[in-house]
Formats: C-alpha cells, structure tokens, sequence
C-alpha cells in the first residue's frame, strides 16, 4: 500500500469541515425558530414548537463541538508511516481500508472507500499495535490484518 497520507487527512479535514458547517447552519435554523415573539400573545402550540426547537439545538450545540474536537484531531495527528496499528495508521482489514483516526461514515478519496475509526471504538482495542497479516480477535471473530501503512 503507498498512499499519500497528507491527502487522505486532507480529505477528511474536508469532509469533516462541510459537515461541521451544515451542523452550524442547522444549529442557528433552529436556533432561529426558538426564539417566541414576547410583544405578542403566544399560543401554547407556539410555546411548544419553540420549546422542541431549544431542545434540537442544544443538541446541536453537541454535535458542533463533537465536529470541532474531530477537525483538531485530524489536524494534530501524525499520519507517518506506521508499522503497527496506531493512531494515524491506515488499515486494510478484511477487504477494506480503515483510517485509524476519528470515526466517519464512508468516504472516498483517490478512488479507494475508507472508512475513519476512533481510538476510543471497541474495534481498536482489538487492532491496537498488531502488524500486517497478524489475525486479531473481535466480537467472537478472528479477522487477518491484512495491510498497515
């Protein structure tokens, strides 16, 4: 496996930026609609829509942070060569490659499917510091590592 690491983290700088953004414009949506007119009367199902919007944006306000703790990650990791899986390792574990960084959905980058995976995910405790072609043990399976870079 040769892969250009800085792009693959660049990539997921990207990917994990657009959906920081879409998050925050979601946020301040319902922020926006949180917000009851006092100088009027408020109906209660007025009252209760507004109450439902403040809950959905606190959550929000989690999921902003959770996307801004990713984004430093990403950008503080180091992505160098890695003989055993580590943070910053890319991972080719049955038939697909795995970014042990920060967990994503499914990405591509350069043609290839990767998918990112959290140290703190059950699955790197099972990963953690085994070599290529090593067999590790998880949830009741044995699974060949097959390539780390």
């Amino acid at each position: 496996m040769d892969w250009n690491k800085d792009h693959l983290r660049d990539t997921m700088l990207s990917l994990e930026t657009a959906a920081l953004r879409s998050a925050r414009e979601n946020y301040l949506n319902y922020v926006s609609t949180a917000r009851v007119d006092r100088t009027e009367p408020v109906e209660n199902d007025e009252l209760a829509q507004a109450e439902v919007a403040s809950d959905f944006a606190e959550a929000l306000d989690d999921t902003l942070d959770d996307y801004a703790d990713k984004l430093e990650k990403l950008r503080t990791i180091d992505f160098g060569p890695k003989s055993t899986v580590g943070e910053g390792a890319v991972v080719k574990l049955s038939g697909r490659y795995f970014v042990i960084a920060v967990s994503t959905g499914k990405f591509t980058c350069r043609g290839r499917e990767f998918m990112g995976i959290s140290t703190m995910a059950p699955i790197f405790e099972a990963l953690e510091g085994a070599r290529a072609g090593e067999t590790v043990r998880f949830n009741g399976r044995d699974l060949i590592l097959e390539e780390v870079e």
